[in-house]
């Protein structure tokens, strides 16, 4: 989506300016009036952007009544045009408090005008030239009596904008862009220069009932197409993981500012630590576990079995698994689906196989990994909603499902709501979390995400927005319930706790400092009051409201969705898959199992489905990604079944009689049995028996004796295959030649005029002898 707020901040009229630059005014009415004098733009819509406005940081980050009376912001403007600028400015602006949840959003993208109250105007540099950055330091007070002031004073969210003037080369005096961000003011310090004016606390009147989903993901790593082992080593398709979970990595730091946050000595009370729930990808757990015992990191990600170096992160790996084994101890922890699974397009390819590894199986893994009890009866999709269809009969569903509250028609302020049409004939519920604070903390951090359901009229591109500046409205998103106290009439007609259920994306890129931030503003709202803990298994339990509602399943989740080409790729292989587990064979004696060695591929095919690189700039590259996945998986089951074979004799075949036995030998380089059946084409003339089903032992071979019965001379073509007992062909078919030396009917007359014949000679004999007579047969031998 085009950034219209970039766009109208960036705009550089070619006229000059027909008021002067105003002088700076006190706060209050003055302000606000002084607000549309100051240097307003003509906009221009076929101007270009000359300068970029960077915040880098903003102190305080939470206000509160112990806080600097101050509000300091730091940041860099570079210029990015093609010509220098003079008089570079910078002041900054606060527009009123937010009022609502969508205006969290929504002002972030207005119209300068809304941001009326305003500050003096601060030089940073007489000149910047192409390419040249300066940095800036811009204060005003909260509140002043003797000053320019943000004129806050009282707690709520308000938002900020720093605004930054020049005139380009060529041009007039302008406003070239401008940066915005909230300020989560909790509690409003004493001002330091009215002695009657002392610190504004919060009203704790009306706490909300707070609970923080942590994620730990990561988007798949395994390299795909690799079956089960017990032996070989898993392939990674990079070792981006291994700089991950090191010091300092994106997933080391997420579990050492949980580590932190929930310590002891900090939360005491642990009342942080009992609001909050660690959601585990169990494809993140299987590949860490793996990669403590030694792993391979491939050359090339298209060649999964080609040649791989050694990975780096064995160490890493075991010391961040033994932290969340600790961190998890004491923990809520819940498992997400497997490698954030698609679960619409789950529901497409309806393999009872796929669908169980994806919803059923994860808390199992996590149980097993971490050797805890995990939340059960909670699934949580990656995009935050759920299609009808998927939600009335994916089994393994829920039944409670964790879905943002837009998700559902007119959920109100309601926590928990019955699902219209149930699942599979029961019901199925939604816990609803807070969408606008969702959308928030989806963009902090390295690589900024729009959920998928954010609104539309709620989209922007946040490439232009800092670091800072994302952090600082997700902080502001998350307190804005606790700061908005409700009117007495209002508690009493709605006498159910205020919930706050913060969650952010599966696969969070935000930082050691940001996440930290983001869990000491939750500490000081449990602190002060404003919050209460509730862990989310009692937020999953509390009763649903009375009447069910409907699904919302915005377009938007199609796009976000997995690629079609990829969905339609797994409805193909997924059978397969499952015959081929049917064929192996099961050995008490072996730790490899049908299941064992199939599983990988069956997980494949669910991280070609995820959703967790789907949000970002780089669609083509995860559609390109998705769509390999799946035709690895079909390269390994060609070279599965290719790894059984029949092995030809060499020459002709010689059948001894007319009923002599065909021999053949098969061959099996699986690691693990596998049943077959020896298909067979018979000429003319020869008859075969069917032998039925034969196991082949892993990495074996067996000779098959095949019962045949020949009527004609001569030399035959056999044709001969394996296959497995659905029949999918195995190896290479092959032709043997046989050569009869069976006469049939002629043999038979032979014999018998032979045996005719000796039989009349015979009695002949006997009757001479029986007469006296000597044998005309014996002349020439008496008188020997």
């Amino acid at each position: 989506m085009i950034n219209l707020r970039r766009l109208a901040a960036t705009a550089l009229t070619v006229f000059t300016l027909a008021a002067p630059l105003a002088q700076p005014m006190l706060a209050g009415a003055a302000q606000r009036e002084a607000a549309g004098d100051t240097l307003s733009a003509q906009r221009d819509p076929q101007s270009r952007q000359f300068l970029e406005l960077s915040v880098d940081t903003v102190t305080p980050t939470t206000v509160t009544t112990s806080s600097s009376p101050t509000v300091t912001v730091t940041g860099t403007v570079t210029n990015i045009g093609d010509r220098a600028v003079t008089d570079v400015q910078v002041r900054l602006q606060r527009a009123p408090a937010v009022d609502s949840s969508e205006e969290l959003r929504t002002v972030l993208d207005a119209s300068q005008d809304q941001f009326d109250v305003v500050g003096p105007f601060t030089q940073i540099h007489d000149e910047l030239t192409v390419g040249q950055s300066a940095r800036f330091t811009v204060a005003l007070p909260l509140r002043s009596t003797e000053t320019t002031s943000l004129d806050i004073d009282e707690p709520g969210v308000y938002p900020l904008l720093v605004n930054v003037n020049g005139t380009p080369e060529y041009g007039g005096a302008a406003r070239l862009d401008d940066a915005r961000f909230l300020l989560p003011v909790l509690g409003v310090p004493a001002d330091p220069t009215d002695p009657n004016a002392p610190a504004v606390p919060p009203s704790t009147s009306d706490p909300v009932s707070i609970t923080f989903v942590w994620p730990l993901a990561d988007r798949p790593r395994l390299a795909s197409g690799i079956p089960g082992s017990v032996d070989d080593k898993v392939r990674l398709v990079d070792d981006e993981l291994a700089t991950s979970l090191a010091a300092g990595g994106r997933l080391e730091q997420l579990v050492a500012a949980a580590e932190f946050a929930t310590d002891d000595d900090l939360d005491r009370g642990s009342a942080l630590a009992e609001s909050m729930c660690l959601a585990v990808d169990p494809d993140l757990l299987v590949t860490v576990a793996n990669m403590t015992r030694g792993y391979l990191v491939v050359d090339d990600p298209g060649d999964p079995t080609g040649p791989a170096r050694d990975g780096t992160g064995q160490a890493a790996a075991t010391e961040w698994l033994d932290r969340v084994r600790q961190l998890a101890a004491d923990r809520c922890v819940t498992a997400v689906p497997f490698a954030q699974t698609d679960l619409t397009a789950l529901n497409r390819v309806g393999d009872g196989t796929l669908t169980a590894r994806a919803l059923t199986s994860p808390a199992d893994i996590v149980d097993a990994v971490l050797g805890v009890t995990s939340l059960r009866g909670l699934t949580w999709p990656d995009s935050g909603v759920l299609e009808p269809g998927a939600a009335a009969t994916l089994t393994g569903l829920g039944p409670t499902a964790l879905l943002a509250d837009n998700a559902v028609a007119d959920a109100g302020t309601a926590v928990r709501v019955p699902i219209e049409g149930g699942n599979n004939g029961g019901p199925l519920y939604a816990t609803l979390f807070d969408s606008s604070a969702a959308t928030a903390l989806a963009a902090v951090g390295q690589s900024p995400q729009t959920p998928t359901f954010t609104p539309d009229g709620a989209r922007y591109d946040l490439t232009g927005d800092s670091r800072s500046a994302r952090l600082q409205d997700a902080l502001g998103a998350m307190t804005w319930t606790a700061l908005t106290t409700r009117s007495t009439a209002a508690r009493m007609a709605d006498a159910d706790r205020r919930s706050v259920l913060l969650v952010p994306p599966q696969d969070w890129s935000a930082d050691g400092d940001e996440a930290a931030a983001i869990l000491s503003t939750a500490s000081t709202m449990l602190g002060s009051g404003l919050a209460t803990p509730e862990p989310l298994a009692d937020l999953v339990d509390r009763p649903a409201a009375p009447t069910p509602l409907q699904l919302r399943y915005p377009d938007q989740a199609v796009k976000d969705g997995a690629p079609a080409a990829a969905v339609d790729g797994v409805v193909a292989i997924a059978p397969e898959v499952d015959a081929l587990t049917e064929t192996l064979v099961y050995d008490p004696q072996s730790l490899l199992t049908p299941e064992g060695y199939t599983a990988p591929l069956e997980e494949d095919l669910l991280r070609a489905m995820t959703t967790s690189d789907r949000r970002l700039a780089d669609l083509a590259s995860s559609t390109f990604t998705a769509e390999q996945r799946v035709a690895e998986v079909r390269a390994a089951l060609d070279r599965v079944y290719d790894s059984v074979t029949v092995l030809a004799p060499g020459g002709a075949y010689t059948l001894a009689s007319e009923q002599s036995p065909l021999l053949f030998v098969a061959r099996n380089d699986l690691p693990i049995g596998i049943t077959v059946q020896l298909r067979l084409s018979a000429p003319p003339g020869m008859t075969i028996t069917d032998i039925g089903d034969q196991q082949l032992p892993p990495r074996g071979s067996r000779a098959l004796q095949v019962p045949a019965k020949v009527t004609e001379t001569g030399k035959m073509v056999v044709d001969v295959a394996l296959t497995t007992a659905n029949g999918r062909e195995l190896g290479d078919p092959t032709s043997v030649s046989v050569r009869s030396n069976s006469y049939g009917k002629l043999l038979a007359i032979i014999t018998g005029g032979a045996g005719a014949l000796l039989l009349l000679l015979a009695g002949r004999r006997l009757w001479h002898r029986f007469r006296g007579q000597p044998d005309p047969a014996d002349e020439g031998y008496e008188d020997r």
